[in-house]
């Protein structure tokens, strides 16, 4: 699968991720999407390491890669700000 359907792939799996993992995000919508293009590559990554070929197309196990890569990014880039946010003395 080639970059672009990789990156439309990430701001579809960025969306749904919000939408499976409610709440406030430090960075926004745009952070959210980003990380859903991050995750979807890293989701892509892992899948063709696990298949030992690469991805091709929009298939249901594609999508779940990129969905699973963008909820795990997103619960870290949460917990990773929310911890820095707050300090008391």
């Amino acid at each position: 699968m080639g970059i672009v359907a990789w990156i439309v792939l990430g701001l579809i799996a960025g969306a749904i991720a919000k939408a499976l993992m409610p709440g406030p995000d430090p960075g926004g919508i745009i952070v959210t999407i980003l990380i859903g293009i991050v995750g979807a590559f890293l989701g892509g990554f892992v899948g063709s390491l696990i298949t030992g070929t690469g991805l091709n197309g929009f298939s249901l196990w594609s999508i779940l890669l990129a969905i699973v890569g963008a909820l795990i990014l997103l619960w870290i880039y949460r917990a990773t700000t929310r911890s820095r946010g707050t300090t008391t003395l």
